[in-house]
């Protein structure tokens, strides 16, 4: 198929579409609205179907009872509508039925403002609600990569009957690039739903999905499985990109668009022949601790970018273990960095390197 101008949000809610998504539940916010409003079209016309809920509460339980009958379901919002949806996405994942959400990240907190952050993080990668879990979650920085970890994220959701969330931010869902868009793919018939589904109970014992476990002996079990789901998750599902690590002594980890911002930095850096690479993280949840310690022992600094105070930044510390200086540079509350703000953190951390400890 051939490429075409794409703005991010139509992309990711058409990709969706052609994922074989049957139901999408949600409530309008800037800056992830043309989202909603492309769906509200296509859907309809499709057959399938489409709600606007009267808020983000509602719409997260719509797409709760619509995921416990087995049907692919998603919703998309931006950060202050997420926060309202943490309690859904708790009781999702305590009744293991698979959910898809996109979340276009704004300035905050509080109410906020409608520009790009990645102010996110915590709330999304360590939890997204009450209880002993994280949700798969997945940051791309391309419109291309917005479309392909969309599709990506209904299969994840449906192999491990869990809430996989895509985690963009502002300039992601506004941006404009070319892109291809996968084939349609046809809607699973009623019949094909999976076993565990809610479908009617005929000639069969009844299902029974529910995140009520009275007796903390029986919720530890079930906290014990999916503990066991998590580390099959963590054992087979990490991703992320590299750009000019080899024989860097400075490693830069940024995610999403700070990532992007990142590399031309890395470009510009190298071009004055500082030995910069980048390493991205795809997969935020399941972090890639394994690949950012391994280049702790290789590295001589690491520097750390991202679209808020620091949140990632205590990942990556938590990997590297000591090993190596970590430095951080972060614009917060919708600014995003430019490359050339990077690359004057990178010539920073280069000069240091000459200064004896």
């Amino acid at each position: 198929m051939a490429k075409e101008l794409l703005k991010g949000n139509i992309a990711f809610a058409e990709a969706a579409i052609r994922a074989g998504c049957e139901a999408y539940f949600g409530y309008p916010i800037t800056p992830q609205t043309e989202a909603l409003e492309h769906m509200s079209k296509r859907m309809p016309e499709l057959g399938r179907v489409f709600l606007q809920a009267e808020s983000e509460v509602a719409a997260i339980n719509m797409v709760y009872g619509a995921a416990s009958a087995g049907v692919r379901v998603m919703t998309s919002s931006s950060s202050p509508g997420v926060s309202l949806m943490m309690e859904g996405l708790s009781y999702i994942v305590g009744s293991e039925v698979p959910v898809v959400l996109v979340d276009i990240m704004r300035g905050g907190p509080g109410l906020g403002n409608i520009a790009p952050s990645q102010g996110d993080y915590n709330q999304i990668v360590k939890g997204g609600g009450h209880g002993d879990y994280r949700p798969i979650v997945l940051a791309p920085a391309t419109v291309q990569e917005l479309i392909d970890l969309t599709v990506e994220a209904f299969d994840l959701a449906e192999k491990y009957r869990y809430i996989v969330v895509v985690l963009a931010d502002g300039s992601m869902g506004q941006i404009m690039e070319p892109a291809e868009l996968p084939p349609m793919k046809p809607v699973r018939k009623p019949e094909e739903r999976p076993a565990w589904a809610l479908t009617g109970a005929k000639g069969r014992d009844p299902n029974v999905i529910t995140s009520i476990y009275i007796d903390p002996a029986v919720e530890e079990e079930f906290n014990l499985k999916l503990k066991a789901k998590q580390e099959r998750i963590e054992a087979n599902e990490v991703r992320y990109k590299e750009i000019a690590l080899e024989e860097a002594e400075i490693a830069i980890v940024a995610f999403g668009t700070a990532g992007r911002v990142a590399q031309s930095a890395v470009k510009a850096a190298r071009e004055e022949g500082i030995r910069v690479g980048l390493l991205r993280p795809i997969s935020l949840y399941p972090y890639p601790y394994h690949r950012v310690r391994e280049l702790a022992s290789k590295v001589k600094a690491m520097l750390v970018v991202e679209m808020n105070g620091g949140q990632m930044v205590e990942d990556v510390r938590l990997a590297v273990e000591g090993r190596v200086p970590v430095h951080f540079y972060g614009r917060m509350g919708g600014v995003v960095p430019l490359p050339e703000e990077v690359l004057d953190e990178i010539r920073k951390v280069h000069s240091g390197l000459a200064v004896p400890a």
